[in-house]
């Protein structure tokens, strides 16, 4: 009997020690229905990567690279302006009606244009109507994709630059945690009625100049758990369900041998 009892308390000190640490993470994204067909899937994910185009409500930053007397950001920040941006511009928000209201020249139609070719109407314009071969430097700051999972630092992250690859953001985010299932690296694109779900295989070193990891902008990236985690996990589990009952059936054993001394 001591020999049985002394059994169950070590498998109980074992199950007890295995749940001591927390799951950090689940699997989300699971695909458990067809999001859409292999055929039209393959046609979007294999599609060449489309520049973006400005839409109303979109946030520019526009700053004259020539001179200090037109669209710096010598005046006080304005609303639209996110913080840290002092220096490097005045923020303009592009109107429902598709124009952006710019200080002197006014509103300039910009909805529909990408962002060298909005960068290049401002510019032609202020030549036109005021500067004298200005040098018109114009971002989109209110681009930004979401890294969710095995990742150092989960978030959102704007796209500062045109054609940020998934390297570079994983980068960005402190690379991948020793748990991560690099293999199995997945984009999620595409309107809310009609997502795609674009598998990259970081194991696989064409996926650097794969056009599919070139990020747009309401991208969600997810890092799954490789296998030898998620088996972690589930015996996490396991002891997490049966470590009350071994707690209770070790007491119990323990008051048996006590009252029958």
């Amino acid at each position: 009997m001591r020999q049985l009892i002394y059994t169950y308390l070590i498998l109980g000190i074992i199950f007890v020690c295995s749940s001591c640490s927390d799951k950090q993470y689940q699997t989300l994204f699971q695909q458990k229905s067809a999001i859409a067909d292999s055929s039209s899937q393959k046609t979007i994910a294999n599609a060449p990567v489309n520049e973006y185009h400005i839409k109303p409500q979109d946030i520019l930053q526009v700053r004259n690279l020539q001179s200090m007397k037109y669209i710096v950001d010598d005046a006080p920040v304005n609303a639209t302006s996110p913080s840290g941006n002092a220096g490097q511009g005045q923020t303009f928000q592009v109107e429902e009606d598709g124009t952006v209201t710019l200080p002197v020249i006014g509103h300039i139609q910009v909805v529909g244009l990408t962002r060298s070719e909005a960068q290049k109407l401002v510019e032609d314009t202020y030549r036109k109507n005021l500067l004298v071969n200005p040098i018109i430097d114009l971002k989109i700051i209110n681009l930004k994709v979401t890294i969710l999972g095995e990742i150092r630092a989960q978030g959102n992250y704007p796209l500062v630059k045109d054609k940020t690859t998934l390297i570079e953001l994983i980068g960005e985010a402190g690379g991948l945690t020793e748990k991560a299932n690099e293999k199995s690296v997945k984009i999620i694109r595409g309107s809310e009625k009609n997502p795609v779900v674009i598998e990259i295989d970081l194991g696989n070193i064409r996926s650097i100049s794969d056009a599919k990891t070139i990020l747009q902008s309401g991208d969600i990236v997810y890092i799954a758990q490789n296998k030898r985690a998620a088996r972690g996990d589930n015996l996490q589990n396991f002891s997490t369900i049966f470590q009350p009952i071994l707690i209770l059936f070790n007491t119990v054993l323990i008051l048996y041998t006590l009252i029958h001394k």
